[in-house]
């Protein structure tokens, strides 16, 4: 194939701006699929993506439009999936631009396009949904061309449902973005940008061809890994996967190589011929950080084997989640997780119990804290639990991340509000126009994680839009806040925290907790602890069993004596009963601010 006529182009915006709905539309446009087996977010083939209606993995598709091949990167727009469009990027020489004609430049807009611009990459704008009764295209166009600093002209009109701009969309990507670079003459390269695990073919590798050519049941050669494999099939998405007997420069197919050791294919590894191997590899891709970790533990020990195996599957899948084994003395064995953000972490989990049919319990959330000891040793701490006792800490930090938040201007007053409460310090405020404002914040990153996206979307009626870096560690004053159940700490309930805000936030833990826990035969003690001193306690009472129900009249010394040995049971009760604790338990303190 020549290159001259193949385009590698993604789609990039932020979350629900329409980039799934435009695939769509640019499928049907070109008769990739009929309408008889057109349906909406037809890349989008997770169950989890269609119910919630977001775009989770980047998918591949090409399509074929008069004499090209345009090779389609379709990518998710949310905060926490930003390393999948990162990932997308590596393979593609342009990119489309859409911006929402009713809200306009949103904050995940202007990090994905600042992705685009590191890998000098072709930027189309495309103006979205102008169908819509609130669209505001010509305000748009106009703060899209000073943004970007070029003509209106290039700017393009569409809307997807009704298959506005499509013809202009498509005449753009051929005249605009640049076809591949690759030597087909030169020894095979070709980046692995994501892959996933079958039942019957073991692991499925997607790539993007740079320079060569490959065929099938040629042998290949994994150069970070250094294991070469026999290819069985090679192939092309059209979009659902089409055998191909050669994929040359330029080209995004998949490979089939029979390979059953996951360990043996890493996302942004190089594929070359064990025959005629490449002197070097191509760059591939940062280790991403996770920045928020939980425990995910199996509610029957029986499966931990079984959740070992799909955490190995699903990581091959999303390089961006890490996992090591941990136990705990309430809940038994398990593995310390580590996402990018709380919905990632929440998907994670959705989809080990879809997936892989497991019942899992999910721990509290926390960050990862430094601890400069009085040994002048510095601890990384993801988990509570790990912290050394008070007298051995020097010093604590916590990450900071910087924040740009993006909201109307009625809801500057507000907004400022909620970043001071949560310990936000104000860097500045920037004017996009006379209707939009963007601040900025330097804000411990735990105060983020929880429910701050969330905040910003109710306080501005679904207008805010948030964008965050790491920008590192700051010293703190944190506390250590352990939860005890009738005198016995839970591992799994410890949390770390600001010590201002310990009190407030451990009496709000133990009224959720007292909500939840069910009631025992025995009166259940719920307390919140820093160290030796108790800053909050409640109780549930014990489910009282009538015992003197029989008696009618008479003595009452003889109710009186039945009184006393329930009481006597009771107590025998509390020394040797056990608090089953549900897993209502452990998600109540996601949602205590």
């Amino acid at each position: 194939m020549d290159p001259a006529k193949i385009r590698n182009f993604s789609i990039i915006a932020h979350i629900d701006h329409g980039k799934s709905t435009l695939a769509d539309r640019l499928l049907l446009h070109t008769g990739a699929i009929s309408k008889r087996e057109f349906r909406d977010q037809i890349l989008d083939d997770m169950e989890l993506e269609r119910e919630r209606g977001i775009t989770i993995k980047a998918r591949a598709v090409r399509i074929h439009y008069k004499t090209y091949w345009l090779n389609l990167i379709d990518t998710p727009g949310h905060i926490d999936f930003t390393y999948e469009v990162s990932k997308s990027l590596a393979a593609c020489e342009g990119v489309l631009l859409l911006v929402d004609a009713g809200q306009g430049i949103q904050a995940q807009t202007v990090t994905n396009l600042y992705l685009a611009m590191e890998r000098n990459l072709t930027i189309i704008p495309i103006i979205t949904k102008i169908d819509l009764p609130t669209a505001e295209a010509e305000r748009v166009r106009d703060e899209v061309k000073d943004f970007l600093g070029m003509e209106g002209k290039d700017i393009i009109f569409s809307s997807a449902k009704t298959g506005e701009g499509t013809d202009e969309i498509l005449k753009a990507i051929i005249d605009k973005i640049p076809p591949p670079k690759g030597d087909p003459e030169k020894p095979l390269k070709a980046l692995i940008f994501d892959s996933k695990y079958d039942s019957y073919q073991g692991v499925v590798a997607y790539f993007r061809v740079f320079d060569g050519k490959l065929h099938a049941h040629e042998q290949v050669l994994m150069m970070q890994t250094k294991t070469p494999h026999e290819i069985d099939q090679i192939g092309i998405f059209n979009p659902n996967p089409e055998p191909v007997a050669e994929l040359s420069a330029g080209a995004v197919g998949y490979l089939n190589a029979n390979i059953k050791d996951i360990s043996e294919v890493k996302i942004g590894d190089t594929l070359t011929l064990a025959t005629n191997p490449a002197a070097e590899p191509l760059p591939g891709y940062q280790d991403v950080k996770p920045m928020v970790f939980c425990g995910l533990y199996p509610i029957q020990a029986r499966d931990f084997t079984l959740l070992r195996d799909a955490l190995a599957k699903l990581r091959l899948n999303d390089a961006s989640f890490v996992y090591e084994p941990e136990s705990s003395a309430s809940l038994g064995h398990g593995y310390r997780c580590g996402f990018l953000g709380l919905l990632h972490m929440d998907i994670t989990k959705e989809r080990l119990e879809r997936e892989f049919n497991l019942e899992l319990i999910i721990t509290a959330p926390s960050v990862v804290y430094k601890v400069l000891t009085t040994q002048g040793e510095i601890l990384e701490l993801d988990n509570p639990t790990k912290l050394p006792p008070v007298q051995q800490i020097e010093i604590m930090e916590e990450p900071y991340i910087r924040a740009h938040v993006m909201i109307p201007a009625t809801a500057l007053g507000v907004i400022m509000q909620l970043c001071q409460d949560r310990r936000g310090t104000y860097k500045s405020t920037e004017y996009l126009d006379a209707k939009r404002v963007m601040l900025t914040y330097e804000i411990p990153l735990s105060e983020v994680v929880m429910d701050f996206y969330d905040k910003i979307k109710s306080l501005t009626s679904g207008y805010g839009s948030l964008n965050y870096e790491f920008i590192g560690h700051k010293p703190s004053d944190l506390v250590k806040m352990d939860i005890l159940i009738n005198g016995e700490p839970i591992d799994a309930l410890a949390v770390i925290t600001w010590k201002e805000k310990a009190y407030p936030r451990g009496k709000a833990l133990v009224e959720k907790l007292k909500e939840v826990v069910p009631r025992q035969m025995f009166e259940v003690v719920i307390q919140a602890a820093i160290g030796a001193k108790i800053i909050a306690r409640d109780s549930i009472a014990a489910i009282k069993k009538n015992v003197t129900a029989k008696c009618y009249g008479g003595d009452i010394t003889r109710k009186r004596k039945l009184w006393e040995k329930q009481k006597e049971g009771k107590k025998r009760m509390k020394k040797i009963g056990k608090v089953d604790l549900p897993q209502e338990a452990f998600i109540s303190i996601l949602k205590v601010e």
